[in-house]
């Protein structure tokens, strides 16, 4: 009796500790956002309402027709006067740019976040075990990876990726590879960078497919510092939940919905088809499906599947007749039951407005990606850092909430994750925030379209000369 007593102690006591080891070993791999800095470059880079429509005039190629197509196009917009573009564009350079300029727009960026970021943390460039680099329209060699690492003098082990060509969407890409890392290596930290490079990628030509790209991106950036050391989880800003990848390029519509290539004269640009809209609700739509069990309460899961049941018994509803309705039909969920902030990708006003919808969210909710398209314009993949840093200089993120990133990119991929806030995040603490300096005068009580109160006169019965007059006597 004594001997089985003694061999059921061990048995239990070997039990006790398995699976405290595998608790223990869970926390090793969490994956925690120590600190992050955007990018915010100098007043003489700011693109005013005056200098956007100088830079489309310059273009000798567009005819009439393509000039109020563009014109209309930055009037609905939604980006305000204070973005920033490449210096060569103040240069009057745009149309022969050369990789020096490219380069020389990124080394910008990321020499003035990635040393602010690490002289806040009192952390050494060869601290970084970990560094993911994401810049969708230039790849250099040596890679944009290669450059920071000799800038900096980072250790010869660090382990180094270089993204490109992933899109708007290669930040949530970024954090999903350091997460995979974390599970395999334990007290690392991580640094993600995250850009677009605008230099060498304006289209001279009149396609309209192609042109729209001219207007929707400015500059930008943010670096990002993650890591999974317990001794740094204190001072860590938010813990990742859980991440969803989709990607749908095996679908032919989707994989052409936004590519790079040449037009019927040479020209190189990005063609958005008029079937992206529709790829990207179905790789929203696919997304949701996986995320959802993961970020609601079982409750609203359970209320949601009862009122799919009651409709189908009752027949199905007449569609929305909106344009938005069409483009993104609503998910019949309540994501607030599981989620307190939505971090919505600043692609356009469109895209925050179907977002919106669909996920039947308020303007308080859509603010911080509305305000982040006016101020910040659509920056690409590092455009959801500035949506996340106007929530935090707005003091809105408190500990215990949950923050939704939303992205899309070409491919035609949707990603998203959860973050869980995990201390009460106050503004005076994070000194770089590109926000502090203005965030007092946001939301404005209303938003004067700087755009259409210039070129708003654009009549259908203008022709060229009038055209160039009128802008002439403005």
């Amino acid at each position: 009796m004594d001997l089985l007593c003694l061999l059921s102690s061990l048995l239990i006591s070997y039990l006790i500790f398995k699976i405290w080891k595998r608790i223990d070993c869970k926390r090793d791999q969490n994956c925690y956002i120590l600190d992050y800095q955007c990018h915010k470059p100098s007043d003489d880079r700011m693109v005013s309402t005056q200098f956007s429509g100088e830079i489309i005039l310059r273009n000798k190629n567009l005819r009439l027709n393509e000039y109020k197509f563009l014109l209309k196009a930055i009037v609905s917009s939604g980006i305000g006067e204070q973005t920033y573009a490449p210096r060569l564009f103040f240069e009057g350079r745009e149309e022969c740019p050369t990789q020096q300029d490219a380069l020389s727009e990124m080394e910008e960026f990321y020499i003035d976040t990635i040393k602010k970021l690490l002289e806040r943390n009192k952390l050494s460039p060869t601290d970084i075990d970990v560094l993911v680099v994401n810049v969708a329209m230039l790849n250099s060699t040596p890679s944009l990876s290669a450059r920071i690492v000799n800038h900096y003098k980072m250790r010869e082990d660090i382990k180094v990726f270089n993204l490109t060509a992933m899109g708007c969407s290669a930040s949530v890409i970024s954090v999903d590879i350091v997460k995979n890392i974390f599970k395999t290596y334990k007290n690392k930290l991580a640094l993600v960078v995250t850009s677009e490079s605008l230099s060498q990628n304006w289209y001279s030509g009149n396609n309209r497919s192609m042109i729209l790209a001219n207007c929707l991106f400015r500059s930008g950036g943010c670096a990002v510092l993650l890591t999974n050391k317990r001794s740094l989880s204190g001072r860590a800003m938010f813990k990742l939940k859980c991440l969803v990848r989709t990607h749908h390029g095996a679908r032919e519509d989707s994989y052409n919905a936004c590519v790079q290539k040449e037009d019927e004269l040479g020209r190189v640009g990005i063609h958005l088809d008029k079937t992206l809209p529709k790829a990207a609700t179905r790789a929203f739509v696919d997304n949701l499906k996986v995320i959802t069990p993961k970020i609601l309460p079982v409750t609203e899961l359970f209320r949601f599947m009862l009122s799919l049941l009651l409709k189908k018994l009752r027949g199905n509803p007449s569609k929305g007749s909106t344009a938005v309705a069409q483009a993104a039909p609503k998910a019949g969920i309540n994501f607030k039951t599981g989620i307190d902030h939505f971090c919505i990708h600043t692609g356009g006003k469109a895209v925050i407005d179907a977002i919106g919808y669909s996920l039947d969210l308020s303007e308080y909710d859509l603010e911080p990606a509305r305000m982040t398209l006016h101020r910040f314009g659509n920056t690409s993949a590092s455009s959801l850092w500035y949506v996340l840093g106007y929530m935090e200089a707005k003091k809105r993120l408190r500990r215990g909430d949950r923050v939704f990133m939303i992205s899309f990119g070409a491919g035609f991929k949707c990603n998203s994750c959860v973050w869980e806030v995990v201390r009460d995040l106050n503004v005076g603490e994070s000194l770089g925030n590109v926000w502090n300096h203005c965030i007092d005068q946001y939301p404005p009580q209303s938003i004067v379209n700087p755009f259409l109160e210039k070129y708003g006169w654009i009549r259908e019965e203008d022709d060229h000369d009038t055209f160039k007059i009128r802008e002439e006597a403005m």
